[in-house]
């Protein structure tokens, strides 16, 4: 394997995670409207792991592919071998964690519910990737444009926060509930922290080579999103754990970086969208549109993370779907839109003729019912954080058996929501296996 085709499939394995998560996404919802559905042979313990590996899968494996994709275009990788040793790596290892899913081989936490050891191999794929990186980023690194900057954090503090997430194995953490908890929020929020430095710098490459005159990624506006990007990595995670006693400045200081984050993602998008000129439009019709629809859901999950971070609405909000909403927004209405525009860029450049008109057909679709989608699981919310805090609870499943009209309306939307998702990514991952094959 060259390192010219391994960002293809890098890229090409991210859009199969993808279908599989939504497929796994679609069967949880089933089972929430049949509870007897195939539960003999994936009950939900299984498959909720499968969907959100799945989802994470793609998230990483298309940012680090159109990374390395870049790398390549920019000339910072020749005759290397980090890029095919570290999907190797990466799809054995995915390999032998739904293997372990399938066979009921749990011992994670959350966001990483395989057997540990299997982080091995995982941190020695981000140690490939993160050397590559410095050793790119090393060369020039005071000119270097602001993605460069984010790439590289971001891969590093991947490394560490992935290590970190791992210490509730230590004597000293299992031995202490709180400090646990607190341990495995800060990991898992620095942990999606460390990820959206990949995509927001991939977001912020595109806008840069699309509109180089914009100044999108050398301007101090660019820079100081970076920084509080950092912040928000490092420091973000805290908004997440009212419930634990910790000293409220830190939850209000963290609360007010990641809100101040998406406030400042927006307008930059927002303000490089108005600098387009009409010939870059055309050009990159398709990329723009994702981009588009970035900055609007960026608007709207910044007003429901608003809302849920309130300490008053936590309270009553937290554990429920009204979470899930959130975290479905952001990943697909945010980090899912980013990267299909990454994609799109890159077979823009690998087949110029490519026909994206399906493609735009599925984005309208996909923002409809991402919509419906979103509201019915805020609806299930504050229903299910009813019934927890009543003065005299009915039996859960009862509870439950209420909901049940709720619960078809979400598998509905949701399988329209997954329909649109294949619409768009069945002629893209086509797109990329032919790229594959001539390179």
């Amino acid at each position: 394997m060259n390192k010219n085709k391994a960002p293809l499939l890098f890229l090409i394995t991210g859009i199969t995670a993808l279908l599989i998560a939504i497929t796994f996404g679609v069967i949880a919802t089933i089972q929430y409207v049949k509870f007897d559905f195939i539960k003999s042979v994936l009950p939900f313990n299984r498959i909720r792991p499968m969907h959100v590996t799945g989802a994470l899968s793609w998230i990483l494996l298309t940012a680090i592919g159109g990374i390395y994709y870049y790398l390549n275009k920019e000339g910072y990788i020749k005759k290397n071998i980090a890029a095919p040793l570290h999907f190797i790596i990466f799809f054995l290892t995915g390999l032998a964690i739904y293997t372990c899913y399938s066979l009921g081989i749990l011992g994670g936490k959350e966001y990483l519910e395989f057997p540990p050891v299997l982080i091995i191999p995982i941190l020695i794929g981000w140690a490939i990737f993160a050397t590559t990186l410095i050793s790119a980023f090393r060369k020039g690194f005071t000119k270097k444009p602001v993605y460069y900057w984010m790439w590289t954090t971001g891969a590093i503090f991947m490394i560490y926060h992935l290590s970190e997430a791992y210490l509730w194995l230590t004597p000293y953490f299992k031995e202490k509930f709180l400090a646990n908890t607190v341990l495995q929020w800060k990991a898992g929020g620095s942990f999606v922290g460390s990820w959206n430095m990949l995509v927001y710098g991939t977001a912020t490459y595109l806008m840069a080579k699309i509109s180089p005159e914009s100044g999108v990624g050398t301007d101090k506006k660019s820079f100081f999103f970076y920084f509080l990007g950092l912040s928000n990595l490092m420091f973000g995670w805290a908004h997440h754990v009212y419930i634990v006693p910790i000293a409220p400045w830190i939850r209000y200081f963290a609360y007010l970086i990641s809100m101040t984050e998406w406030i400042l993602l927006f307008n930059i998008i927002y303000t490089w969208k108005k600098s387009l000129a009409f010939n870059k439009t055309i050009e990159n019709k398709t990329v723009i549109r994702f981009l588009s629809l970035t900055d609007k859901w960026v608007l709207i999950n910044l007003f429901v993370a608003l809302l849920i971070s309130i300490p008053f609405i936590n309270y009553y909000t937290h554990g429920t779907h009204v979470t899930v909403a959130h975290s479905m927004g952001t990943t697909i209405g945010i980090n899912t839109t980013i990267l299909l525009a990454s994609v799109s860029y890159i077979i823009q450049k690998e087949i110029p003729a490519f026909n994206f008109k399906p493609v735009l057909k599925g984005v309208s679709l996909l923002n409809i019912f991402l919509i419906l989608f979103l509201i019915t699981l805020l609806i299930a919310g504050a229903s299910r954080s009813a019934w927890m805090y009543s003065l005299n609870p009915e039996v859960f499943a009862s509870m439950q058996y209420k909901l049940q009209g709720v619960y078809i309306a979400l598998l509905i939307f949701g399988s329209l929501l997954a329909t649109s998702i294949l619409i768009i990514t069945i002629p893209l991952l086509n797109s990329l296996i032919k790229a594959f094959r001539r390179k």
